[in-house]
């Protein structure tokens, strides 16, 4: 650990911000009187919220990162949170208008991305707990009619339905990724769904399966998802900043998200519901939910228990891309990489086991990794291309470890360069 230690002492003599890089990045959120608590990081040594901070400014600047928000877990509870940067722009193009640069607030409502499904993947478990879902129950035995008789699964579910494999795939399989199904049928030659795997046997990505579990739900309990979600676990939790669709009451403080050169990209008015990805949120409202799932206000034990325990192990080098057809993932072997359901798994690293989601979409790069044992987590929300290039920094400084499989997620800078050569 001695290179970060180096880090941490590095960043208490920068400067917050030069003058340069407070016109790119725009007006900071105003700072504000803060207890300076102590941060307990994994490796065992503490961190002081002020070199937390002074860390955080630093990564912010040197990535060029628009806005950024930050919470930090301890023994099951927020011991830090803090936002860095912009959520709109001043120029008339987004949701300020023109004149000053709005500040992104720890209030700010921000795009997650596919942290979506790992708190859906939650949602779904609490209906099994209830005795309202089956996860083994086939999906086509779910539905009063074949799937492609509904107008939204017509064409794309045409193919599918009639593969003999079909009648296997379960509500297991989709949460966990294993149904065969790519990431979305538009990445298919035909623009259909297409079984590419026996049902259950190895991990593939599909944020395709998660959307097709919503509809199943939706259809069985005859309520739209961001109803149901908003009843079960936002509004309970107190998560009065997340939504599954945009809510007008959040319109004055929400993220705007820019690119990699610090571009605007669109504002942030996410609608229909979407499980694969609809999500907006805080962090501290996402640090919420990450204590109470420990706790057990949201699942009992047991049920926690099933959702976490791996469903398949995963041995491939990356999560996307040709490397994830290889069998020969180091780096998954060393942390002992598995999905459950709608999570990705830890189950070997120095500090116990994990659980994690992370997220990418156009102007939002979101991250959540937590360790039950020690019961802490770290959120990251931002509304910038450029939020990646900080992940791994920032697990390191404000968790204390490395135990994470950055190059299975993509996230070398060689990786997330290659991606936008070739997205």
């Amino acid at each position: 650990m001695r290179p970060l230690r180096r880090f941490i002492r590095a960043v208490r003599l920068v400067p917050l911000l030069t003058l340069s890089h407070a016109l790119l990045l725009g007006q900071q959120s105003a700072p504000q009187p803060r207890i300076d608590v102590t941060i307990r990081r994994l490796d065992g040594t503490t961190l002081s919220t002020r070199a937390a901070d002074s860390a955080v400014r630093t990564l912010v600047t040197q990535h060029a990162i628009t806005g950024l928000q930050v919470a930090v877990v301890n023994a099951g509870r927020l011991v830090w949170s803090d936002a860095y940067g912009i959520r709109a722009r001043g120029d008339g193009k987004g949701s300020a208008p023109n004149g000053p640069d709005l500040p992104m607030l720890r209030s700010t409502t921000t795009w997650a991305a596919s942290i979506t499904k790992a708190v859906f993947g939650t949602y779904v478990m609490r209906l099994v707990e209830e005795g309202r879902f089956d996860l083994d129950l086939p999906i086509a035995q779910q539905l009063p009619q074949s799937l492609d008789s509904y107008e939204p699964y017509r064409t794309k579910a045409a193919s599918n339905v009639r593969d003999t494999l079909w009648p296997r795939v379960t509500p297991r399989m989709l949460l966990s990724h294993t149904a065969g199904l790519l990431n979305f049928a538009t990445m298919e030659p035909d623009g259909r769904m297409q079984l590419h795997d026996v049902p259950g046997t190895r991990y593939r990505y599909s944020g395709e399966g998660i959307n097709l579990l919503q509809f199943v739900i939706e259809q069985r309990l005859g309520q739209p998802l961001d109803s149901l979600m908003q009843a079960a676990i936002f509004a309970p939790l107190g998560m009065s900043r997340t939504s599954l669709t945009f809510r007008s009451d959040f319109a004055d403080d929400i993220a705007d998200r820019f690119g990699a050169e610090a571009q605007f990209l669109a504002k942030t008015r996410r609608a229909p519901a979407r499980a694969a990805g609809s999500m907006t949120s805080t962090a501290e409202d996402l640090a919420t939910f990450a204590v109470a799932l420990m706790d057990g206000r949201v699942l009992r034990t047991p049920i926690r228990a099933e959702m976490l325990r791996p469903q398949v192990r995963i041995i491939a080098r990356t999560q996307f891309g040709p490397g994830s057809e290889s069998t020969d993932g180091d780096e998954a072997a060393r942390v002992g990489l598995a999905y459950g359901m709608g999570w990705g798994l830890l189950t070997r690293t120095r500090h116990g086991p994990a659980f994690f989601k992370e997220g990418h979409g156009d102007g939002a790069q979101t991250y959540l990794l937590c360790y039950p044992r020690q019961r802490s987590c770290l959120v990251l929300l931002a509304n910038s291309d450029n939020g990646e290039f900080a992940f791994r920094e920032l697990v390191n400084v404000l968790l204390g470890t490395d135990d994470v499989p950055w190059a299975w997620e993509g996230y070398t800078p060689e990786q997330i360069m290659e991606s936008r050569r070739n997205p």
